[in-house]
Formats: C-alpha cells, sequence, structure tokens
C-alpha cells in the first residue's frame, strides 16, 4: 500500500513540475521574439537570460505600475498575474546567458 501511495505521489509531482514547465515555456515564448531565444537577445533589446529572478520581478513589477520607462514593455507587462512574473523570472534566471 505504501509502495502504490509513493508512486502515485511521484507521478503527481512529475505531472505538476511538466505542468509548470510548459507553463513556463509557453509564457517565455512571448519574449523571445524581441528578447532572442531564451532569453538571449541577438540585438539591442537587453538580454534576460541569466539575470536574478528578483531583478526580473521587480522589472516587470516597474513596467506593469509605470514606474520603470519603456517603449512597449509596460503593454506586456500589463498582461501578467504576479504568479505569472514569478513564472517568468524562475524561467528566465534558470537560462544560461550566452
Amino acid at each position: 500500500m505504501a509502495f502504490t501511495f509513493m508512486a502515485f505521489t511521484s507521478t503527481a509531482f512529475t505531472s505538476m513540475a511538466f505542468a509548470e514547465d510548459e507553463l513556463a515555456r509557453s509564457l517565455a515564448a512571448n519574449c523571445t521574439s524581441c528578447h532572442g531565444p531564451n532569453g538571449n537577445s541577438l540585438g539591442v533589446i537587453p538580454s534576460i537570460a541569466g539575470l536574478d529572478r528578483a531583478t526580473i520581478v521587480a522589472a516587470l513589477q516597474g513596467f506593469k505600475d509605470g514606474t520603470r520607462q519603456a517603449t512597449v514593455m509596460h503593454q506586456h507587462a500589463k498582461g501578467y498575474t504576479e504568479q505569472e512574473f514569478a513564472v517568468l523570472a524562475d524561467f528566465f534566471s534558470s537560462q544560461k546567458r550566452q
């Protein structure tokens, strides 16, 4: 009985991790046209890969509330929740900066 519970628990956690990874990749896909693959910009737009998680969240919050100036980021940030900011920050902070 304990083995069945452990197997179920392990499967549930694996499924949750997969869903979180899929959500992160889906949200991050919206950023790649400007910030490059996995957040590594190929142009003048800043790379966001490998930045500190708190830095990313603070920047997104600043864009959303208008305290950080930008040309288009304030429009993008307004479409995300605080939870989605956290998901994006986790994703991009874990990417290797190139």
